[in-house]
Order: C-alpha cells, then structure tokens, then sequence
C-alpha cells in the first residue's frame, strides 16, 4: 500500500515550548514507523514538528497521493498526553486533507483515545486505543487485505455511520520484540540548530519502560495503562551508544513516568555504561520513595544521572493523600538530600489548585519548596483529564472548555478554591521568587551551576515576585 505516517505535534502552536527551545524528535512515531519496516511496509514519512502550520506536512501528503494516512502521535511526550486543543484542530486539518485525497484515516493519540467519537466525527476512519504498534499493524494489514476491520482488537470504527469500539487490546510485555526507533528519518542537526538558541545543550529523548503501575487519581495513562513493562538494559545501552557515536548527542531526557523501577535494573544498566566506557548524561522522572538508597543513588550516578523530576506536588500531606500520591513529605525531603548530596539536581512537579486546597497548604508548598532548596521546579494547575478519579469528581463542573489551548493555559476549568487568576499570579509569583533565590545563590557561590543570568536578573524578579503577592492576599 502507498502509506503517509505523520504525527500532529507542532511546537510552535505552543507559544511557551517554542520558547523554550527544547523540541523532542516523535520518539513513538518513529519507533511505529520501525515496527512497520520490520514487517515489510515502507510508509513516505513527515516529521511536521518544527513547522509553524500544517502546511508543508499537507503539501507532503499531497505529493505522495496515499491510500491511507497514519497521523501517530508520540505517546512518550507527555504534552501530548495534555490533549491540547491547539494540536487537535491540527490533527482535524491534516485529516481533512487526507480524506480529500481519498486517503482512509488512522489516528493514533491520547486525545483520540479520550474523544474518539468526535475523531470519527470529523473524519477518521479508524482510531488506535492504546499501545500502537500491534494493532497498526494488524489494521493496515485488514485494510490491505480487505478483512472485516471489526476483528482487530483495541480500535474503534465506523460501522454504518455509527462509531463503535472494538475489543481491547493487551499491551505487549516482552518490549525487546519491538525495533529501535527508526532515527534515520529525522532531521537532527534541525532540531539541534533550536536548542542552540536556547539555554539548555542539545537533548535526545528515549523510552526505557512503558506505563505506571502507580495510581495518582489525577494522572491519566491513555496509550500505556496502569502497568510497568521495561526494555532490557542491553537495548537500551545499545540505542544511547548509537546516539551518541552516530550524532555526538551526550544529553538525553529519559521519557519513562517511573525510571528504573523493576529489581536489579538499574545495577546492570549501570554495569553495561561502566563496560562500555559511555559518557553522558541523562535526566529521568521518579518517586521520592523510591529514592531513598544510597546503592540505588551511586549506581544512578556513576551511571550519567544529572537531574532527576519528582512528583513533589504539594508541601500539605493532606493534599498529597487526597491525591493518592503514596508519598510523605519526609520522604520528598530524604531522598532531595540524598540526591543533591550524590551531585544529582532534583527538580520538583508542583501543582496548585487541588480540591480542598486552601492557602494554608499553599502556604506549606511554598515553606516546602524554602526548606527543600530543590534545583528547579516547574508548576501547573491541577487538570482534569478523561480517565482518572479526578475527572469525575469535577466534570460535572467542566463548562465548554475542557482542554488546555497550550500548554502554558494554566485555566482552572473546574470550580477551586480560587479564581483562575489568582493560580495563574500564583504560579508567576513562585517562578519569580525561585528564580530570585537562585540568582542569590549563584552570586554567593551556593550554585555554581546556575547561569550567571540569574543575578543580572535579581531585581526583575524581586520586582515581579511584590507585584504578583499583593494579587495573592
């Protein structure tokens, strides 16, 4: 079959990651794609990432005239996971065309998994629910085949005009089955020239598990579920050496939800890293509870470990229990010391806006975030995504916006504590004392590692930090 695979993830349809400079290559997209050439198809490929519009993407698919589009988004990407709606109409856009070529549709993402039936409704012919790789290609197999579509597992569809859903699927266990991602198809100098107008080196991104078998009533798990699967440390060594000898990249952003969870795997992981005389760096997210040892910690950092995110949330351990979270704030304070004392930077998730919060607990998140001294935090609002506990406690409240826009949105769609505005002064006004603090440690030698830049911005930020508290009282 003549196939188009592309994805609906524009970087610049969200102001605040263009900003930043840190673009990620669609590690899932790929890695589909790679799974399709090992099983003998051959798709035309376009990587619309850095485009401003969808534009060039529709003039690609126009010139390779497909019978079927595969728009796959990268499920490894957590603003994907954030459904945001400028990259949906995105998607609709690219549908649209495809279906003017006389193309058939398949869509592949969070957003589609939680709105298929609207997917449907603007045309796509058959949405993937959950892990993709299996079940693409049993459907272009049935589509090419000409098969009754309904027999393949974990894909809805239109059947008389009506969408319906298939049996799911079962997530595959065994992930070494599964091909490294195909990194011949992207432009990596393209990706490295945006990084270089950033502040941060030039990062790749790989997976080493799938899933979460943690239960944060907030967190949605849409394509990988409420399981932990991981590649060996053998596969995952192999793809990080190729990375890193074929393009000279020593930084990676390590995209699991919990790294190293499964016993003995971080030992030997380390081990193949220390064999092979492999120097990088790497960053991961993880749970402070599962941080407090040192051996794990060594091994951690003997092997590249350079930052690690932690789930911290919020300094009240009433919220931290409404949340299901499973942690202490002892333990988000032990294992932030133990880190920073084995050279490791730990920064905190925080979110503001959880039900019941007060501005005692906010006021806890901010002694905790004094106290803690982690090396840099990023903030949200808490967000009700289809699929959790969450969302049903609050979609009751949910009015005609029930996605972000961008990722830098910040709207409270449900009824808090506090105005919508008040979180998003609330944000700006932690940014900005965070930002003041570090640009005094930086100028006292506390920091070495922190740009100077943030002591040639001490008084921007203490100006900002006293105009956005009196909004706050």
């Amino acid at each position: 079959m003549n196939i188009f695979l592309t994805h609906s993830y524009f970087y610049q349809l969200d102001p605040k990651q263009w900003i930043n400079k840190t673009p990620y290559p669609p590690l899932a997209t790929i890695t589909a794609l790679a799974h399709l050439e090992q099983n003998g198809y051959h798709p035309n490929f376009y990587d619309p990432a850095l485009d401003a519009n969808t534009t060039i993407c529709e003039a690609e698919m126009t010139l390779a005239q497909p019978e079927l589009v595969i728009i796959y988004e990268d499920g490894f990407n957590y603003l994907t996971k954030m459904c945001l709606t400028n990259m949906r109409y995105a998607c609709f856009e690219l549908i649209k065309k495809a279906k003017s070529l006389g193309a058939k549709v398949i869509v592949s993402s969070s957003d589609a998994t939680d709105h298929w039936e609207m997917y449907h409704e603007y045309g796509a012919d058959i949405i993937i629910h959950g892990e993709g790789e299996h079940t693409l290609l049993e459907s272009i197999q049935a589509v090419e085949q000409q098969k009754d579509l309904f027999l393949v597992a974990g894909i809805s569809l239109l059947r008389e005009g009506k969408a319906q859903k298939n049996a799911p699927r079962t997530n595959e266990r065994d992930l070494d089955i599964f091909p490294q991602a195909n990194w011949n198809v992207i432009d990596i100098e393209a990706y490295r020239e945006i990084w270089k107008q950033g502040k941060f080196p030039f990062t790749l991104n790989i997976s080493t598990t799938r899933g979460c078998p943690f239960k944060c009533n907030w967190c949605a798990k849409p394509i990988y579920g409420n399981r932990y699967n991981s590649r060996s440390p053998e596969r995952v060594v192999e793809e990080l050496a190729h990375l890193n000898e074929k393009y000279g990249v020593q930084h990676f952003w390590i995209t699991d939800d919990i790294f190293g969870l499964k016993p003995g795997w971080v030992t030997a992981f380390n081990q193949l890293i220390q064999e092979q005389n492999l120097k990088i760096n790497y960053k991961i997210q993880s749970r402070a509870d599962l941080l407090m040892q040192n051996k794990t910690i060594d091994e951690l950092a003997a092997s590249g470990l350079e930052e690690v995110w932690v789930g911290a949330e919020s300094g009240s351990q009433k919220i931290l229990d409404a949340m299901d979270k499973g942690i202490t704030l002892q333990q988000i304070d032990t294992s932030t010391k133990l880190l920073q004392k084995h050279g490791v930077r730990v920064a905190y998730f925080l979110q503001f806006g959880y039900l019941g919060e007060t501005k005692e607990d906010i006021a806890l998140t901010l002694k905790m975030v004094e106290e803690n001294n982690p090396d840099d935090i990023g903030i949200s609002v808490s967000y009700p995504l289809p699929g959790t506990k969450f969302y049903e406690k609050v979609k009751s409240q949910l009015g005609s916006k029930e996605n972000w826009e961008d990722s830098d949105d910040l709207d409270l769609m449900f009824e808090g504590s506090f105005s919508p505005d008040y979180y998003r002064a609330l944000q700006r006004f932690v940014h900005h004392k965070f930002r003041l603090k570090q640009g005094w440690q930086r100028l006292s030698g506390k920091r070495k590692y922190i740009s100077w830049r943030y002591t040639m911005l001490i008084p921007y930020n203490w100006m900002k930090a006293q105009m956005l508290k009196s909004k706050l009282r």
